[in-house]
């Protein structure tokens, strides 16, 4: 009788046990392998890196299991509340913000969160509510609104300022808007009217974001200033050459010419020691991800999922091309990690939650066609 009533409790808990998509599984722990392997190496001399990001890992696949249990109609029940919420924690950063590095981003509630990671998640969940509910009537007024959602965050996000963090929120809103129906007449007028604002956004930048734009186009204007970290990281990601100098191998890296070399720029340390040939492995596996996404948005039941599927999918793209463009030098540096392999908590949780928001819709689509 015993073994009965577990097998029938096995079969009760069973399916909560079984919500991981196989694929998009294997595809994460292979960028967290090849992580942990890179970050061993740019984290020799400073204790507990390893051991920090493993723990990380952990919290980001329990993030990850939690999400892949909620149903996507109770995700559109919380759209809305989160995104107050979050715009509401945004203010209170505004008006209470702790100050680290000259930059108000962080918001202390016994311990200190920033509030702009939230939104990442959040913005998407938001508008895709939204489309929802207007689904079959859309009028361009609605494209207005959903505009006006999106500028409200990225505003105060680009205050803090934090323009690393604001480029990936308008990614994963614009993609939305983008999937849900926005005409190409209106995307070029878009991308037109955002060309001829360029001499206002360059008068109401910082100065030092002017200064990272001025070394992207000629870091040696200043190679021992302010363009000493991306002259460094193209020497690392150049002198790779094709194999790579070997795992632990990284003359600019264990020298400490690589700024930031376990986060926002670990790319130079495992391009420079993995070569082209691992960069090529690891852009395959990023095209994976990013492929895993987007069939997983193609083949979702209703627009509201189809809608946060091919969002979560634009933030793992738009976190890969920005980080590798930046360290590669061909994009200012905005300090965005690499998804699943820079250390760092806040960040891994947010793409845990990402990954477990496909999940969802995968694992929902199956019981929704049987």
């Amino acid at each position: 009788m015993r073994i009965n009533e577990r097998r029938s409790l096995w079969r009760r808990l069973r399916p909560y046990f079984t919500v991981f998509d196989v694929p998009l599984m294997l595809i994460i722990c292979a960028l967290l392998s090849v992580g942990l392997v890179t970050l061993y190496s740019a984290g020799i001399g400073i204790p507990g890196k390893v051991e920090d990001q493993l723990r990380n890992i952990c919290l980001a696949f329990m993030v990850m299991w939690f999400v892949a249990n909620v149903s996507p109609q109770m995700m559109m029940r919380i759209a809305v509340p989160a995104y107050v919420i979050a715009v509401a924690l945004l203010i209170g950063v505004a008006l209470f913000g702790t100050i680290k590095l000259g930059a108000r981003r962080w918001l202390h509630v016994g311990i200190d969160i920033q509030p702009s990671e939230f939104m990442k998640i959040a913005m998407p969940l938001m508008l895709a509510w939204f489309f929802q509910q207007r689904a079959g009537h859309l009028r361009w007024q609605d494209y207005g609104i959903a505009a006006v959602l999106l500028a409200i965050p990225v505003g105060l996000i680009v205050k803090q300022p934090d323009l690393g963090t604001a480029l990936l929120v308008v990614a994963a809103g614009f993609c939305v808007i983008f999937l849900a129906g926005l005409a190409w007449k209106a995307l070029i007028a878009l991308f037109v009217a955002a060309a001829a604002s360029l001499p206002v956004i360059w008068s109401v930048m910082h100065d030092y974001q002017r200064e990272r734009v001025m070394t992207l186009i000629d870091p040696t204007s200043d190679p021992l200033g302010k363009g000493f970290h991306i002259i460094q990281s193209t020497i690392a990601v150049g002198s790779g050459g094709m194999t790579g100098k070997g795992w632990t191998h990284g003359t600019q890296a264990h020298l400490e010419f690589i700024p930031e070399r376990t986060t926002d720029f670990i790319f130079a340390v495992f391009s420079e020691e993995f070569g082209l040939t691992g960069n090529l492995v690891l852009m395959f596996l990023y095209l994976l991800l990013i492929g895993r996404g987007l069939m997983i948005a193609g083949n979702a039941p209703n627009f509201f999922t189809r809608l946060l599927a091919g969002a979560v999918t634009m933030i793992y793209f738009t976190y890969a091309f920005v980080n590798m463009g930046m360290v590669s030098g061909i994009l200012p540096v905005v300090g965005v990690p690499l998804p699943f392999m820079s250390y760092g908590g806040t960040a891994l949780l947010t793409l845990g939650l990402g990954a477990g928001i496909l999940m969802s819709i995968q694992r929902h689509r199956k019981l929704v066609q049987t």
